[in-house]
């Protein structure tokens, strides 16, 4: 694959992005076009109708958009950008191949822009990549940094009617803000100054082969800022010069610490202990311990940046959060209707944990997110779950996402409900989502919580509102 044609200006060059609408492609399409490159793509859910205000919104970048039929690509001057997902049959990279196109992969042109940037900020972990990363992009955004943020969900902060779904920004400072993949091992072609690694646990990969991705990420950097609270996470570091490392930690002796922890419904304050300062009040607009840990995370990276530690402080009380991360979608009938990305044992663990920081019954509906990562996470899924719900709450699981294509179904919604079952857990499967969706508003009473999890589908979000409709036309 020939990668000349990648390094440089981006300005006046022309890209195709197969599959232009996903969590990953959004984003990078964004910041191609915000740096003056001519971008076109297509996407599955376009010809399929799904989401088309997410499409709009890129038609309104001057993004042109096409049927992915290869009707879109047209000449060997285009760079035609597909993430691994896409199989060569595709109509587009047929066309591709014909005309002699440049081919990257998303993670290909997505670190070269990252290894080409003046400040490189890399964030990594199995869970709360993106929350840091829009944490660290507004506090630099705050300090008149001006960054460019490569986020996998919308910043609430950057979010307006005439950008809704602002899941990049386009700066013209030094840090480029980025989280980092590990699922298909491409953050080793990453080269961060300042790498964040919040955690290592289950998700797409062993721990053999997670261990050594996330140790050779946080080797290159100049500062690493790791989570003493991951026994993995802390691991890897102490492997590195401590001069080259910068820790957080709740309740722990880290070099950012959090004491005094106060959880409210929708948001949490605490107390900073940092570089020897005295206690620092912290407020977040974001609810729960895992954010407070991820707010350590990133004021501890904007400080590695040049942040002044009171202007950093300053900065993580206006941050709003993320879509689909704890995002309340509103109330209705004394329900509160919840729409997050949780999807692993422990971003599902993190969510139930706050929500039971607070009474309530908690009605979830989990949509895995195919049947490749059910078979890896069984076992550590069912423990979590098994042990995070309370008696009284009522799990659904419909069947798993599935767009398309030939896939192994060893592992099913069906068996993670019997597992449940027999730990004595009210889990149901019902296969079709609307249908799991109508039981639980049929189920939900005053004071419950429904909440709406899963990843890699964001018709989840319309779903969710639609719950929301249904309580209200109930009274």
């Amino acid at each position: 694959m020939a990668n000349g044609n990648l390094s440089g200006p981006v300005a006046g060059k022309r890209f195709f992005l197969v599959g232009i609408g996903g969590s990953g492609m959004m984003p990078l399409a964004t910041i191609l076009s915000g740096r003056g490159a001519i971008v076109a793509g297509s996407d599955r859910g376009l010809d399929q109708g799904r989401v088309p205000a997410k499409f709009d919104a890129l038609r309104a970048r001057g993004i042109a958009l096409f049927p992915q039929d290869g009707s879109g690509v047209v000449s060997a001057e285009q760079i035609v950008v597909a993430s691994a997902a896409v199989e060569d049959s595709v109509a587009d990279i047929v066309a591709a191949t014909r005309l002699g196109c440049t081919r990257a992969s998303r993670a290909e042109l997505l670190s070269t822009l990252f290894n080409q940037s003046a400040l490189p900020i890399g964030v990594a972990g199995t869970s709360g990549k993106s929350t840091v990363t829009g944490m660290i992009g507004w506090i630099l955004h705050a300090a008149g940094r001006d960054p460019t943020v490569m986020n996998g969900a919308v910043m609430k902060n950057f979010a307006h009617p005439q950008a809704p779904f602002a899941s990049a920004l386009v700066g013209n400072g030094e840090p480029f803000v980025s989280e980092v993949d590990e699922s298909d091992g491409s953050i080793a072609q990453y080269r961060p100054r300042i790498a964040v690694l919040n955690n290592v646990s289950l998700d797409h990969k062993g721990l053999e082969e997670l261990r050594s991705l996330f140790a050779g990420f946080i080797a290159k950097a100049e500062t690493a800022i790791v989570n003493l609270d991951n026994d993995e996470a802390a691991a890897l570091a102490a492997a590195l010069p401590p001069t080259h490392v910068a820790t957080f930690g709740l309740d722990r002796d880290a070099d950012f610490a959090a004491r005094n922890i106060v959880e409210a419904p929708f948001a949490a304050r605490f107390d900073l202990i940092a570089a020897g300062n005295a206690a620092i009040p912290v407020r977040l607009q974001v609810p729960g311990r895992h954010n407070v840990s991820n707010a350590l995370a990133a004021i501890a990276a904007a400080v590695a940046a040049g942040v002044p530690l009171a202007v950093a402080v300053d900065a993580i009380g206006g941050f709003t959060g993320l879509r689909r991360r704890f995002d309340l979608v509103g109330e209705a009938a004394g329900v509160a209707v919840i729409d997050d990305f949780g999807h692993n044992p422990d971003k599902i663990a993190a969510t139930i944990d706050t929500l039971h920081a607070f009474p309530g019954r908690l009605l979830l509906l989990f949509q895995p997110h195919g049947y490749g990562p059910l078979k890896v996470m069984r076992r550590e899924l069912v423990e979590t779950l098994g042990q995070k719900l309370a008696p009284d709450d009522v799990l659904v699981l419909p069947d798993p996402v599935y767009h398309g294509g030939t896939v192994a179904r060893e592992v099913t919604s069906a068996d993670i409900v019997a597992d449940l079952a027999a730990a004595g857990r009210d889990a149901r499967h019902v296969a079709d989502r609307a249908a799991a969706a109508a039981m639980l508003v049929a189920e939900a009473r005053e004071g419950d919580r429904i909440v709406v999890m899963g990843a890699r589908d964001d018709t989840l979000s319309l779903l969710a509102a639609e719950m929301l409709e249904s309580l209200r036309a109930r009274g």
